[in-house]
């Protein structure tokens, strides 16, 4: 059976029977290469595929009415992009990759089906929402009420976990792949703020950085600085539907 990367990532919360994963596996069965800097999906434009994302980086954004950028999300190999794009016929936001990478894109129409045929999955994508949607709230709180260096904390982690989930290689060190410019995209600041934060916790001892990698070095510190819950992990599954 052909590997799904999506199916791989679902399968990190509960085990997919066979049928499950050949299912997620045809949402795949077209990859497209993208470069670095290209424009996936533009704000409002008419919405006819979702994508699973299997190798690189890809940002959702907003321009704002001073025309700074808002990033909203980053995604990793495994993702699903577009669950915002699901519930509208345009698109409220827009996409373009961060590195070369493989997007797998489907229609609409595919998803439904899915869905349809197996409400467990249906179940999962719905819980993977809500846990993007409570992180994403979090990240609000933390624009408007935290300090820069907790927004610079608290980012990192976010990162560093959602990369473990499907990455158990992942201890305490991870590729960042993200300019300056582009995490203060995402939490408010601006460059040269992101930076001096980087260098005081560097300072400090809490992490380190060699070759575009990044070492927590003191996670427990960076948890307490950063008012950071990991909404990666300790979900409640008892309730979605069992194997069948």
């Amino acid at each position: 059976m052909a590997t799904s990367c999506f199916a791989d990532r679902l399968a990190k919360h509960v085990p997919l029977s066979d049928a499950e994963k050949k299912a997620l596996t045809r949402l795949e069965e077209n990859p497209r290469k993208v470069r670095r800097g290209a424009m996936i999906q533009r704000v409002n434009e008419m919405v006819t595929e979702l994508f699973v994302l299997r190798e690189g980086r890809v940002m959702s954004f907003v321009i704002l009415p001073d025309g700074s950028r808002q990033i909203l999300r980053v995604y990793f190999p495994g993702d699903f992009i577009g669950s915002a794009s699901t519930i509208y016929s345009r698109a409220p936001e827009s996409l373009v990759a961060l590195s070369d990478a493989i997007i797998c894109p489907f229609d609409k129409h595919a998803l439904r089906r899915l869905l349809e045929e197996y409400p467990r999955v249906a179940a999962l994508l719905f819980l993977l929402s809500n846990a993007e949607r409570v992180a994403l709230t979090d990240r609000l709180a933390s624009l408007g009420r935290t300090s820069a260096k907790a927004r610079v904390a608290s980012f990192l982690l976010d990162i560093f976990d959602r990369l473990r989930v499907t990455d158990d290689s992942i201890t305490d060190s991870f590729d960042l792949k993200l300019t300056q410019e582009e995490i203060g995209d995402a939490i408010g600041l601006t460059s040269v703020h992101v930076n001096r934060m980087i260098r005081q916790m560097e300072q400090e001892g809490l992490i380190s950085r060699a070759n575009g990698r990044i070492t927590l070095r003191d996670m427990a510190r960076l948890e307490e600085i950063g008012h950071y819950t990991n909404r990666h992990k300790d979900m409640d599954l008892d309730w979605l539907p069992g194997m069948e």
